[in-house]
Order: C-alpha cells, then sequence, then structure tokens
C-alpha cells in the first residue's frame, strides 16, 4: 500500500508539472528584448538583443516577436537594457542610420547657430521643446512718414530639439552651452525660421514638457514695453515742426478826422496866438 501511494504521487507530481508548463507555454510569448544600452540612431545586430518569455496579457504594444525582422532597423529613440524592443522605437525598414532616422515623418532638421544666451545656458537638452522668439523691426509698409519700431514676437511654438551640436543622447540632464541646435520642424516652420533668422535675432525660449497650450501674444514694442499700453505697429509719428513766421503786420492808415458840424466850436492856435472860430 506504501508503494501504490508513493507511485501515484509522484505520478500526480509529474502531471501536475506537465499541465502547469503547458499553461504557461500557452500565456507566454517570445519577446525581442534589448541585451545592452542602445543609443538613438544605432542599427541594430543580433548581439544586441535576445528573445524571452513575456506574459501573453501584458506584451507591450508593438513589441517584436520575430528576431529576423530586426536586424539592420535603426532606432529612432534610446532603449535600455531589459527594455522590449517596439515598432515605435525604430525607424521604417531600409532607413539608414543618423540624424536622419529620427527626424519624423513630414518633418525637416534644421540647425540655427546659438550662443550662451539664446541656448536658454545649456539647457535646451535634446528631447526639449523650446519657442522661437526674433527680435526685428517692424515693417511700415513703404511709407516714410511711418516709423520702423523694434519688435519682439514668438513666431514658433513647441519645436522640438533634435541635437546640441553632434549629439543627439536625450538621456543626458546635464546642461551643455554648444554653438548649434538642430530643430524639428514642419516645411512650413522651416521658411518661417529661416526668414526670421535673416531679418532679426533669434532666442530660444524653453518650455515645459507637457505643456500643449499656445501663446497668443501680439508682441512687445518699445512703446508697449514704456506705457503699459499696447500701441498698433506703424503708428504714424508726430513731427514738432517749428512754428511757420507770421506774415508782418501792415500799419494800419491812419483814420481821417471827420468834417466838422455846423456849431461846433474850433480853437486855433497860431505860433504864440490863440483864437477861436465858430462853424
Amino acid at each position: 500500500m506504501i508503494g501504490v501511494a508513493l507511485f501515484l504521487a509522484l505520478a500526480a507530481v509529474v502531471v501536475a508539472a506537465q499541465w502547469i508548463a503547458g499553461q504557461s507555454a500557452s500565456n507566454s510569448n517570445k519577446v525581442a528584448v534589448a541585451l545592452l544600452d542602445i543609443s538613438m540612431g544605432a542599427r541594430i545586430t543580433p548581439e544586441l538583443i535576445h528573445m524571452v518569455d513575456w506574459p501573453a496579457s501584458s506584451v507591450p504594444p508593438g513589441a517584436m516577436t520575430d528576431p529576423k525582422t530586426l536586424e539592420g532597423r535603426i532606432t529612432r529613440a534610446n532603449i535600455q537594457r531589459g527594455e522590449p524592443v517596439t515598432e515605435g522605437k525604430l525607424a521604417p525598414a531600409g532607413t539608414s542610420g543618423g540624424l536622419s532616422a529620427v527626424v519624423a515623418e513630414g518633418k525637416r532638421a534644421m540647425t540655427v547657430r546659438v550662443n550662451d544666451v539664446v541656448g536658454v545656458a545649456g539647457f535646451a537638452l535634446p528631447g526639449n521643446y523650446v519657442d522661437i522668439l526674433v527680435n526685428t523691426q517692424s515693417d511700415s509698409g513703404g511709407d516714410h512718414n511711418v516709423r520702423e519700431q523694434a519688435i519682439s514676437k514668438i513666431v514658433l511654438e513647441r519645436i522640438l530639439v533634435l541635437a546640441i551640436a553632434q549629439e543627439s543622447n536625450r538621456d543626458d540632464t546635464k546642461p551643455k552651452v554648444v554653438n548649434a541646435v538642430t530643430l524639428e520642424l514642419t516645411p512650413e516652420q522651416v521658411e518661417k525660421l529661416d526668414l526670421a533668422r535673416s531679418v532679426g535675432t533669434l532666442s530660444l525660449v524653453l518650455r515645459n514638457q507637457i505643456d500643449p497650450k499656445s501663446a497668443n501674444t501680439e508682441g512687445a514694442t518699445k512703446s508697449s514695453l514704456l506705457d503699459g499700453v499696447p500701441v498698433s505697429v506703424g503708428a504714424p509719428v508726430t513731427r514738432n515742426e517749428p512754428p511757420s513766421p507770421q506774415p508782418a503786420a501792415v500799419a494800419a492808415a491812419p483814420t481821417p478826422r471827420p468834417p466838422p458840424r455846423v456849431g461846433d466850436k474850433v480853437e486855433v492856435i497860431k505860433g504864440l496866438e490863440r483864437s477861436s472860430q465858430q462853424f
């Protein structure tokens, strides 16, 4: 009886183990995971990934399950060690490496020259969003009687910083003062930025990463800055001209005396003699 009990117990353990293994195999999938840290713009090779069992109920969207489809793909974002490789972090198949693989579809990369002040003291890092501010002269519209005045205006908002100088690593949080910043823009924004840097001075304004609101401003002019009252750009200028000289007054002719009337008495003086005459 003891032997039979031991045999039945061993058979139950084997059956239970096989059932659990079958259940775990049916509820898990093979998912490609980064074996090492993979930087943005790098080409994936078989040495950089390995396949692991991942619960089928929690497989990340877009996770890669076939290692053959990963060969030669370019990453468009940094992938940490042990992180699943998803389609969203890969450039389209056939894309070559470099910064061009990071640029989103329909966007363009454009580099502008900056300094330690324009570049927000080096705090504008890859992955941050900035606004573009231009300082220029208002357009008088060809009217010579209208004086051009300085104006500062935000012309582009929420622009993604792709790279600073020749670095595109988005994991670095230490500020770096560089002389060039590469931005991701639409074709229309590229045209605006090119015109803005040719007609005025550019400045980068660092903004909150999760703030999508647009700042609808009219721009700041010297008049609104000093007076605190917004004024229309290109207002006519009143000039203080010297008063025009008045024509010299013409001497008025003497008014003739009316002739004496009848009955009036007139006193006549001749030398030392004085006499009176009656009319």
